[in-house]
């Protein structure tokens, strides 16, 4: 069982703290994927996980055993960076026997072994070549490859695709989620791309400044965001935010004065709110469509064929962004009526948090 479990754990540079009270359990066979900005802690909690950093304080399990002491390659891991980290000089052949080399395998092992690794990656053809002739994503399943062969018990990837191009990202994005299922593997992969987190994860970790802001299976994000910024992060385009004016509380939700003087009640836990608080109303742009509610004045639109996202703003400044029909009958420069279902609604109290919903989103799958 190659789980992976994280007990709180902390990492500081002096006076500054990086990680604070991480706690995670990292189930045998999932692929988790740690998601967040630029300066989040996701790169150094890999590299704690991997032994390449020391944690300040905590303790990491993989398959229970505390190996928080131990060296990198006594972990049971292996690591695949952004860059690819190749010998330019060596085969692609020897590129993936390298780690096999350094173990002293026999070389009928080295060889069962790379050509299996070769195999699953597609390789067979390259293994004569030099990585300085091959594309992009071929040297990276080289280098993923190359961890192959370890038959390692936890697989870390630190950003690997974001040296590629945008067509090569998406075929790379199929392909590493074909191979964990080949390998049948526990794999933690970190990116700042929130595209790759959706489309590749089992279970996504949200963190911003250094703390965990929700752990949970994509859509459980995109429907059920713990926080304004989770709801922000997760999902393109943006969550738009409205803000708005609470007017009543009752069995049936909160009732909400939205700029330009709609009134919705939506179908939230009201119980902490009281009249007159200061709340934002989050809807996707997904979720909005044409009709009498908000009304924005269209500056921008993008067809994008099936698809058409148009960005404006409404009376007071606020922006605001929908994606409507491909098809649909507006113009850049004319306002346009929006409206949207109340139980597509998140709402968010002054702090950040959400009110929890009563019902379920009117779109959910």
């Amino acid at each position: 069982m190659a789980t992976l479990d994280l007990q709180t754990i902390t990492k500081s540079f002096g006076s500054a703290s990086v990680l604070t009270g991480i706690d995670l359990a990292i189930r045998d066979k999932e692929f988790v994927v740690f998601v967040g900005p630029s300066g989040c802690g996701k790169s150094t909690l890999l590299r704690i996980i991997a032994g390449l950093e020391a944690a300040t304080t905590g303790r990491i399990l993989i398959e229970g055993v505390d190996v928080s002491m131990a060296a990198p390659v006594d972990r049971g891991i292996a690591m695949v960076f952004q860059s690819y980290a190749l010998y330019p000089h060596l085969s692609v052949y020897e590129n993936i026997a390298f780690p096999l080399r350094v173990a002293k395998l026999p070389e009928a092992e080295v060889k069962a072994k790379v050509g299996r690794a070769a195999d699953i990656l597609q390789l067979n053809d390259k293994l004569g070549l030099k990585p300085g002739q091959l594309s992009g994503g071929q040297r990276q399943r080289v280098a993923i490859g190359r961890s192959i062969v370890r038959n390692p018990k936890v697989f870390l990837f630190d950003e690997p695709l974001s040296n590629l191009d945008a067509a090569l990202r998406g075929e790379m994005r199929v392909e590493l989620s074909a191979l964990q299922r080949q390998l049948d593997a526990t794999m933690v992969y970190v990116t700042h791309d929130q595209i790759e987190a959706m489309t590749m994860a089992h279970r996504i970790v949200v963190l911003n400044k250094g703390r965990i802001e929700q752990f949970g299976t994509p859509m459980e994000l995109y429907h059920h965001p713990a926080t304004k910024f989770v709801a922000t992060f997760i999902g393109q385009p943006n969550m738009n935010l409205i803000p708005a004016t609470v007017v009543d509380t009752g069995a049936e939700g909160l009732t909400v004065d939205l700029p330009g003087g709609t009134r919705m009640t939506l179908p939230v836990d009201a119980s902490a709110a009281r009249k007159g608080d200061a709340v934002e109303v989050g809807i996707r742009p997904e979720n909005l469509t044409l009709g009498q509610g908000v009304t924005m004045r269209l500056r921008v639109l993008e067809r994008l064929g099936g698809t058409a996202i148009a960005y404006g703003q409404m009376e007071d400044g606020l922006k605001l962004c929908a994606a409507l029909h491909g098809d649909a009958a507006v113009h850049e420069g004319e306002a346009v009526g929006l409206t949207f279902a109340s139980a597509d609604a998140h709402v968010f109290d002054a702090t950040g948090q959400v009110m929890r919903r009563q019902q379920a989103p009117a779109r959910a799958a």
